[in-house]
Parts: structure tokens; C-alpha cells; sequence
């Protein structure tokens, strides 16, 4: 537990993308004095491929992503994807902060049923999170 509470705007942005599918995604951080998750931006239409692009090369974010794919036999899935990036380049202290304060922000944010955790924007690749989002269905 870091102490760092989730400001009530990522809850309130976090139930317009999972009730009314209203961005893409959101992207949440750390404020400077290190005592809230606060919103930093939302964006209503992004690709994957764009939403890997920004996240920063040195500092650390959450996100949540409505990411889209195909089932062959059963067609189009949404599912909510709670991405934690802590790129390797980042700070320690800044690694650590984000880490030991993702708990606070699942707790708020109900229904979190995916997480990945990349330090490089290879583990966004976009094919494997298909295939980790399909594995868990059929589980």
C-alpha cells in the first residue's frame, strides 16, 4: 500500500468507458505530489496500434483500454484491459510508486477482469493480447 488514493473523476471516466463504451481509452497518472491517480487524458477514438505509440518512453501510466477482437466462431468481443506501464527507463522510486499503488486503483475500478504489465511497448503486441484475452474465456 503506497497511500495514493484514486481521484473520483477516473471513477466517474472509468464508468463512462466500461457502461457506455465513451473512449477508447483512458489514461491515468500519478499527481507530482504523489498523493492521487488522477485522470490525464481520454481519448474517444484511437487504435491499438496509436494507444501503444503514446504511452511515454520514461514515465510510468495506467490505462484502461476497450480493446476489440475477433472470435471466429462467435464474432466481435469488447473487453476492458487494464494496461500498467512502468517502461524500464523510468525511475526507480517512480516503479516502485506505480507498482505498489495498481491495487488501489483495481479496487476503485470495478470490474477489472484483465492486466497486462509491459516495460516495453513489445508487450503490448497486440496479436498476444488477442490471445490472452481469448485464452481466459475458454477457461
Amino acid at each position: 500500500m503506497s497511500g495514493v488514493s484514486v481521484n473520483d473523476e477516473v471513477v466517474a471516466e472509468y464508468n463512462n468507458i466500461k457502461l457506455g463504451h465513451k473512449y477508447r481509452y483512458i489514461q491515468m497518472k500519478i499527481s507530482d505530489d504523489k498523493k492521487v491517480i488522477e485522470m490525464e487524458k481520454t481519448v474517444e477514438q484511437s487504435t491499438y496500434e496509436e494507444f501503444v505509440g503514446q504511452l511515454p518512453d520514461k514515465i510510468c501510466r495506467y490505462a484502461i483500454f476497450d480493446f476489440e477482437y475477433d472470435l471466429a466462431d462467435s464474432g466481435q468481443r469488447q473487453q476492458l484491459v487494464f494496461v500498467v506501464w512502468c517502461p524500464d527507463t523510468a525511475p526507480v522510486h517512480m516503479k516502485m510508486l506505480y507498482a505498489a499503488s495498481k491495487d488501489a486503483v483495481k479496487r476503485k475500478l470495478v470490474g477489472i477482469n484483465h492486466e497486462i504489465q509491459a516495460t516495453e511497448h513489445s508487450e503490448l503486441n497486440k496479436g498476444e493480447v488477442t490471445e490472452k484475452l481469448k485464452s481466459k474465456m475458454y477457461k
